[in-house]
């Protein structure tokens, strides 16, 4: 089983920056992919951002976020990041790291919360205009 704990949201204002962490502990030995999530009240969970443990960098982004959020991941420390640059009032959303299990060969989109079997608490992040 994995473990991610979020940490770094907060109240920005519109153009400002944030970094989110997700630290991870547990087995995460067979978690290949590693993804962020956000939701708003009311709205449904989207995928933001997600990359392979053996990327090399490579990531995918929702197109809404591509060219301003930055996914990374430090396998050093199994620690995944989500860079936001340039944020926006529509970008404010519960934030969630979230983790596959690759032994479960979950078919599903790399940005669809069905492929993720472990989740974070999430941390808030609010933009204001």
């Amino acid at each position: 089983q994995v473990q991610l704990l979020e940490s770094g949201g907060g109240s920005v204002q519109a153009g400002g920056s944030l970094r989110l962490s997700c630290a991870a502990s547990g087995s995460t030995s067979t978690s290949f992919y590693r993804a962020w999530f956000r939701q708003a009240p009311g709205k449904e969970r989207e995928g933001v951002a997600t990359i392979h443990i053996h990327s090399d960098g490579s990531a995918t982004y929702a197109d809404s976020v591509k060219g301003r959020f930055t996914i990374s991941l430090d396998n050093a420390n199994n620690t995944l990041y989500l860079q936001m640059n340039n944020l926006k009032p529509e970008d404010t959303a519960m934030y969630y790291c979230a983790a596959e299990e690759g032994l479960l060969g979950i078919i599903a989109g790399i940005l669809s919360p069905a492929k993720y079997t472990y989740w974070g608490q999430g941390t808030q992040v609010t933009v204001s205009s």
